[in-house]
């Protein structure tokens, strides 16, 4: 489970509520990890049955099973129906739902589902148990899941017809519009958290923002509208189970949170804050591009589904704008056309909650607005294969690359590819989602699957070092099931998904620390904490030059030229400049200073990676920066003209080569003996731009790279 009630802050990575990335139960080797996908994929996931604030366990097998068969669909709901509980709900004043007089309880998941030695799991609240009351210090159950468990069912229901998923979408949502405040100043606003008898906990310890809950805009809130508008969507229509009875209750209760955020946030429509120097939208809920996104899935649903409603038209054509707005950086500037996620920072992205280029793609269908679709191509095209080839798919940039691999983020990127190749008729952007999914079937940091589409059960994240974490809780489940829902309605991406089991080797993006250069005229400073306020300091420390101080800094040698992105903690006044060369080319110079007013953010200043005019040659060893004026350095990041990730799997080899450079470039490539090359070349949009097909010199080809774009090379026997 992902909140966002104090910001994330990627470094340390841990939440109190967020044991989705590698929680308390993380494993401490790596040896260790081949163990846990043999209870992965030999876990069972029936349940016995549970009484409130004692959760089961599951059963558990020891056969281990394949992958799904060709044909046979991903998607596997046994665990998540696992997690399911039955919820009683009192009527009172302020909270209620759906029929609740004929029907006093509903179904919510559990939060985590923690593995046994057995390789059973145990379903828990969040913090810790009170035995004599049954309730934990944060809840058994809370909004964000539940309205996310909703959304899967909703979306199995309408793939398959299945009858159990349309009547689990029915019990969920009864479940999350109870926790919504029905009256009084909060109306429309969320409560969190639920214990496992039914009780509200408004006010979790420790302490959530907002506190209680339901006193302000929230991501659940955002959540919320999620479920709610795609709920509507499937209940409103006239295919076998609609309820229009139904989805009219629920269309009360999306404007019953809509109206809450047209007195919040969205009633600063159309302003700007400052955030160190720029301009950003001030209408987004919680200040979140990520949580506003999400909202906006399912505002896009509604609005397709009743495009006459003009509240929820008007609210998505805001939000929409807003997360928008938040695009930033281009091929040759960081972050390379991100949608960063918080409206405080600029130097912050992160991959959990990274659904905004889906929710803007979509809506730029919906709303007839193409505008919007720049920043969902930009984000999917540009930025996204940037990520992969930095070491695949982190859980964030701050502005370094680094942090585990959870489901949350594999699953956001793989929905905004499809659903941005779709708006923008961007074949690319498939085959760059079939690599990103790959990451469920082995292609990832650990080398093993993390879901088994025989039991439904997945992982709850991957360390830098491989290290994974073998519980799986909901949000785990939710997004997992999310991407094998989104394979499993696109058979040629699940094939070309299925084909992809190991990931080879990424050669991108990189870091080199200031402070292991050789420095003239300043020293290694090491903060009390890494993160800023608004970004976290590469490996902890930096380097104060003083005017007329020098950093020389040693950089690994490469047969190509690369972008150098030195990474500045700029102060708001102006300091001068950093001079920076090589042995053989001057480089260009980065501001000291001048981040502009602090405004909105927790910190004046900003740490920034900045672009140089010119590149580093090819064969450069060493990168000197000169200041004119007080500076402190950071890092330096090195970006190849041309990046790759190479995944191999039942589909044979691929290569991914991806562009940073202004003009096209050709890469040689050596072809093996009886095999020959086939690429397919993309713009920076993810349109195809040439089709080659290599039958010239059998041992050697080449490979051409479009600016900003990006090549797929399959190997395939002659």
């Amino acid at each position: 489970m992902t909140h966002n009630a104090v910001r994330f802050r990627p470094t340390p990575l841990r939440s109190a509520r967020r044991r989705s990335a590698l929680g308390a139960s993380t494993l401490g080797s790596v040896a260790l990890a081949s163990a846990v996908a043999l209870l992965l994929w030999g876990a069972g996931a029936g349940a016995a049955a549970a009484q409130p604030g004692r959760p089961a366990a599951s059963a558990a097998s020891d056969t281990a099973t394949a992958p799904a068969a060709a044909g046979q669909p991903l998607t596997n709901l046994a665990h998540l129906n696992f997690l399911l509980d039955e919820v009683p709900l009192a009527q009172t004043a302020e909270h209620t739902t759906w029929r609740l007089a004929e029907q006093p309880t509903a179904l919510a998941p559990w939060t985590y589902a923690n593995r046994n030695a057995d390789g059973s799991y145990t379903r828990i609240g969040g913090g810790s148990l009170d035995a004599a009351t049954g309730h934990w210090t944060q809840g058994a159950y809370n909004a964000d899941d539940i309205a996310r468990t909703a959304v899967v069912y909703l979306r199995h229901w309408k793939l398959t017809g299945d009858a159990a998923s349309r009547d689990h979408a029915v019990q969920t949502l009864r479940a999350l519009t109870y926790l919504q405040t029905a009256t009084g100043p909060n109306a429309g606003n969320v409560v969190l958290w639920q214990q496992a008898d039914g009780t509200l906990t408004p006010s979790a310890t420790p302490k959530e923002l907002p506190d209680p809950s339901d006193s302000a805009e929230s991501y659940w809130v955002a959540r919320t509208l999620w479920a709610l508008g795609e709920g509507y969507a499937a209940f409103a229509g006239t295919s076998a189970g609609a309820d229009p009875a139904f989805a009219a209750f629920l269309q009360d209760r999306l404007h019953l949170s809509l109206d809450a955020l047209n007195r919040q946030s969205l009633a600063r429509y159309g302003t700007f804050d400052v955030a160190d120097g720029v301009k950003v939208p001030a209408w987004l809920i919680a200040g979140g591009a990520d949580a506003s996104a999400e909202a906006a899935l399912g505002l896009a649903a509604f609005s397709a589904a009743d495009p006459g409603d003009t509240v929820v038209r008007t609210a998505l054509t805001r939000l929409t704008e807003g997360v928008a707005a938040m695009s930033s950086g281009s091929v040759t500037q960081w972050p390379f056309g991100a949608i960063l996620p918080w409206n405080k920072s600029q130097s912050l992205w992160h991959a959990w909650g990274g659904l905004a280029p889906a929710a803007v793609a979509t809506a730029s269908t919906v709303l007839g607005r193409p505008d919007l679709l720049k920043a969902a191509v930009a984000d999917s095209a540009q930025f996204t294969p940037q990520l992969l080839a930095a070491g695949g798919a982190d859980n964030a940039w701050s502005p370094t690359p680094g942090e585990a691999q959870i489901a949350y983020g594999v699953d956001s990127r793989v929905e905004g590819l499809v659903a941005t190749a779709t708006a923008a008729n961007a074949p690319g952007l498939l085959d760059v989602a079939a690599i990103y999914a790959g990451w469920f079937f082995g292609a990832n940091r650990s080398g093993l699957p993390t879901y088994n589409p025989a039991t439904g059960a997945a992982i709850d994240g991957i360390e830098r070092d491989g290290r994974v974490n073998p519980n799986s809780g909901a949000e785990s489940t939710i997004h997992t099931l999310l991407t094998m829902l989104a394979l499993d309605a696109n058979p040629e991406l699940r094939a070309k998904a299925l084909g992809i089991e190991k990931t080879v080797a990424t050669a991108g993006l990189s870091v080199v620390e200031a402070e292991s250069g050789t420095i003239t005229g300043g020293s290694v400073v090491t903060p009390a904490s890494a993160w800023t306020g608004e970004a976290n300091l590469s490996g902890g420390a930096f380097v104060s030059l003083t005017k007329g101080g020098s950093l020389s800094v040693p950089v690994p040698a490469s047969d190509q030229a690369r972008n150098v992105y030195p990474i500045v903690n700029q102060t708001e006044a102006r300091s001068g400049n950093t001079s920076w060369a090589s042995a053989r080319a001057t480089l260009g110079s980065t501001a000291n200073g001048g981040a502009g007013a602090q405004g909105i953010t927790d910190a004046p200043g900003r740490l920034i990676p900045l672009s140089l005019s010119r590149t580093l040659p090819a064969g450069a060893t060493a990168v000197t920066g000169t200041a004119s004026g007080a500076a402190a350095i950071d890092a330096l990041l090195l970006q190849p003209l041309v990046s790759t990730v190479t995944v191999t799997g039942a589909a044979g080899d691929s290569t991914l080569y991806v562009s940073a450079a202004r003009e096209s470039i050709v890469r040689p490539v050596l072809v093996p003996r009886g095999f020959r090359l086939e690429q397919a070349a993309y713009d920076a949009a993810g349109r195809p731009v040439v089709h080659a097909d290599e039958r010239g010199n059998p041992a050697r080809a080449s490979v051409t790279v479009a600016p900003g774009g990006f090549t797929v090379t399959h190997l395939t026997r002659r």
